[in-house]
């Protein structure tokens, strides 16, 4: 029995993917079966960087907190409307 270690997880790599998936889906040339898988690839990258985005906000608000420094400015909602 092998133990395959997985990859770290690559969000830069995984958000270039995504975009070309989302090109490739507007661009209109793929039959329906490309297009149902590019499409389930799409919601599978957009949960994964979703999940590493969200680890990453953990990661710094414990930093934060470790430091004595409670306090983060809240994202204003127009700005953070691109999702």
């Amino acid at each position: 029995m092998s133990t395959a270690k997985s990859k770290p997880f690559n969000y830069e790599k995984a958000l270039n993917e995504l975009e070309k998936v989302v090109e490739q889906m507007e661009s209109g040339d793929q039959s329906l079966e490309n297009s149902l898988k590019n499409f389930e690839k799409g919601i599978k990258l957009t949960r994964e960087c979703q999940a590493a985005l969200k680890a990453a906000e953990q990661k710094v608000q414990i930093l934060i907190e470790e430091n004595g420094q409670a306090f983060l400015e809240e994202l204003d909602e127009d700005e953070d409307e691109d999702f």
